[in-house]
């Protein structure tokens, strides 16, 4: 089985779809809570964002963190990175950009922090794609992933209506458990691994769907919040997302 769920022509169908990609990072950007915790307490100086073109976390990093930050993707068109430098008011020497295969590359160096935001869902082999994610990291150092969570009401809307884009994920590696379980046998302390989120919905290229199925979309996604706003909590079932941390002995 090929290991690989997608391929260089699908990302650049993906991001040539998206409309301006050019947006300002807020300071509460998403997962900030976490990770402006662990830069304080792990006094992170170096970072890099695996998969992650056009760079959203790699911008948010440098510019609210000031971090040395590294942005490594197999595909990155420099043009657009630039202009989302320029719109967060930073300039392109502030972040080193390294495009290549992740499976054909030796680190160079390793970093105080090794993050990447849903990329090891779209491999089989979760291992061997964590496993490189920790090859970047110091000892001492935080490895920390996100991914979405395809076995909450979210999976099943995605499998429902947008099966295409659902079979680009691998669906077992949606586990915190096993998440967990890789890392520990890799040496790692484990910090968490859990659901993360009340609940969200979402579709890829919404805007291209039909007007019921996007009505549809929006009524659950309604229903959902409302009902997590009364009762919030994070569960197998309703969180969106999946977060892991641990640290290199």
């Amino acid at each position: 089985m090929e290991n690989l769920l997608t391929d260089r022509a699908f990302w650049v169908n993906y991001w040539e779809q998206k409309p301006d990609l050019s947006v300002n990072i807020p300071a509460n950007y998403m997962f900030h809570e976490q990770l402006a915790k662990i830069i304080k307490t792990q006094r992170v100086k170096t970072a890099i964002e695996l998969g992650g073109f056009p760079g959203y976390y790699a911008v948010f990093l440098k510019k609210y963190f000031a971090l040395d930050v590294t942005l490594l993707d197999y595909f990155v068109h420099q043009p657009i990175t630039n202009k989302l430098l320029q719109t967060n008011g930073l300039e392109e020497k502030d972040i080193r950009i390294i495009e290549t295969d992740l499976f054909n590359y030796t680190p160079g160096q390793q970093y105080d922090l090794v993050l990447s935001f849903g990329l090891i869902e779209h491999f089989n082999d979760t291992a061997d794609i964590i496993n490189r994610h920790i090859n970047f990291v110091k000892p001492g150092g935080t490895l920390f992933i996100t991914l979405p969570n395809f076995r909450a009401l979210n999976g099943w809307f995605q499998k429902r209506f947008d099966p295409d884009n659902y079979d680009k994920h691998n669906i077992d590696c949606m586990d915190p458990k096993l998440l967990a379980g890789i890392c520990e046998q890799a040496g790692l302390q484990v910090v968490q691994s859990r659901f993360f989120g009340h609940f969200s919905l979402w579709l890829h290229e919404e805007e291209q769907k039909p007007l019921m199925l996007r009505l549809f979309k929006k009524s659950l996604w309604l229903s959902g919040k409302i009902l997590t706003k009364v009762f919030p909590f994070n569960s197998r079932q309703l969180s969106p997302y999946i977060i892991l941390e641990a640290r290199k002995l």
